[in-house]
């Protein structure tokens, strides 16, 4: 778990670091795109503990809430340390894809939904009211992290599927 939300949250940063410096002749994936930046290095820890990595590297295109390292540090106690467990890769690979929609989603395409599905089966759900963008509880601190396979969006708190929330 943490590990997914390390990787998720270097994805996040790189993106903010990244976003309006691009070069004609960059093409980063959604997996480098995280991976350069290391405000994501516990998501992309996660992505690579979850076996995801190659996935996130297809053609998509997809859409990636992607957490930051401290979102991930924001987990109770042990929580990601038990998630980066081999044994508990099938939750990880849960709550990752929970942060994975299919289809590259814009912010100005977010902002008119209610919700939506991600690859793990169940809906998050988005508000965009007042100015600001929320997917479940997290807010949507950068928008439009551009990847050649897709967008990233940041976010500042893990998202848990509710059975896994649950159980934890």
């Amino acid at each position: 778990m943490r590990k997914f939300l390390s990787a998720l949250v270097i994805l996040v940063v790189s993106s903010s670091a990244f976003a309006g410096h691009h070069k004609m002749g960059d093409h980063k994936d959604i997996v480098d795109t995280a991976a350069s930046n290391p405000m994501f290095s516990t998501l992309v820890a996660a992505v690579k503990a979850g076996g995801l990595v190659d996935t996130l590297k297809g053609d998509g295109p997809f859409t990636v809430f992607a957490p930051t390292n401290d979102a991930f540090a924001a987990l109770p106690a042990g929580t990601l340390e038990m998630l980066l467990k081999p044994e508990n890769k099938d939750t990880l690979v849960q709550i990752l894809t929970y942060h994975v929609v299919a289809g590259k989603v814009a912010a100005k395409d977010v902002v008119s939904l209610s919700s939506a599905t991600t690859v793990e089966g169940s809906d998050v759900t988005v508000d965009a009211g007042m100015g600001k963008v929320k997917i479940n509880n997290a807010n949507v601190v950068k928008a439009d992290v551009m990847a050649e396979n897709g967008v990233i969006h940041v976010i500042d708190a893990v998202l848990l599927p509710a059975d896994v929330a649950a159980a934890l």
